[in-house]
């Protein structure tokens, strides 16, 4: 999506004032809940929303850590960041090469890698929240009849009781928070892991549900792919006791993420619909099949 405003355009100018870049030539790659542009000399600028100052920052500094240890990601630009205009956080990245969509193999064996390294103690990333802004996107979710909007509270407020109580699983490391194909892409030099807004320490198995429910929720994944997966993780996650709390909290997720949109752009309105009544039991027995939403 690349609706550009002049507001958009205003903040960018002025980020790129303060960290000594160029914007004359900016073209907007995907302007969604955090605006991506291309700017002249291989740089890329991400804005987030006013309120994700600190989050901006640990991206940052989780980016530079990755690099310290080896970790094929995309790379922060060495210039003091984020940079603050107009209220918005400001981060400059390395543009990526020519690159392709990352599949589930890419994905396993970047998380391998990202589990297996030691937890930092010096990156303050916070224990990860698998319902960071859900109960405000169901606020914004307008287009949902009152009724389906309650339920979803109420849903929230469960599976938040029920993760404070959850199973024992994994040892705890550090996570990607949302480990799914569309955070990894693949160059000439193999994949590399992307958007770092959720890194946090956690359970590894919030990471690999993120591939388990494209099995057993929309249907996306096939058996065989999904067993691929398993080996070459190590374990499959659909067998662990907290399975179902983190698929539901996932599908969750990817309702009201389609619900908040919705209530700005019709075009999606009815999936977000058809995903809630999923949800509700009124659409059959899973897997589904979800559209993609941005």
């Amino acid at each position: 999506m690349t609706r550009a405003t002049r507001s958009d355009r205003a903040v960018l100018e002025k980020a790129c004032e303060a960290a000594g870049f160029d914007p004359v030539g900016a073209e907007p790659i995907r302007l969604a809940e955090n605006a991506i542009w291309r700017l002249p000399g291989g740089a890329v600028a991400r804005i987030a929303r006013s309120d994700q100052g600190a989050a901006a920052g640990r991206e940052v500094r989780v980016a530079r850590w990755l690099e310290r240890n080896d970790v094929p990601a995309v790379r922060a630009l060495d210039v003091v960041q984020p940079v603050m205009a107009a209220g918005h956080p400001v981060t400059f990245w390395q543009e990526l090469p020519p690159y392709e969509n990352g599949s589930i193999t890419d994905v396993v064996g970047l998380l391998k890698r990202l589990h297996a390294l030691p937890k930092p103690d010096h990156l303050n990333l916070g224990a990860l929240d698998p319902f960071v802004r859900v109960a405000e996107r169901i606020d914004a979710a307008t287009t949902l009849f009152d009724d389906d909007r309650q339920w979803l509270r109420d849903l929230l407020h469960d599976l938040e009781g029920r993760w404070a109580d959850r199973p024992v699983g994994l040892p705890e490391c550090v996570v990607h928070g949302d480990a799914w194909v569309g955070n990894v892409v693949v160059t000439s030099d193999g994949p590399l892991l992307i958007d770092f807004e959720r890194v946090s320490l956690g359970p590894p198995e919030w990471d690999l549900v993120s591939t388990a429910v494209k099995l057993t929720t929309t249907g996306s994944v096939s058996r065989p792919e999904y067993a691929e997966f398993c080996a070459a993780y190590g374990t499959d996650v659909t067998k662990w006791d907290g399975y179902e709390l983190l698929s539901v909290a996932r599908q969750l997720r990817m309702t009201t993420y389609a619900a908040q949109h919705a209530a700005t752009y019709k075009e999606w309105r009815a999936e977000a619909q058809y995903r809630v009544d999923c949800l509700r039991g009124r659409a059959g027995h899973p897997p589904w099949r979800w559209k993609g939403i941005m």
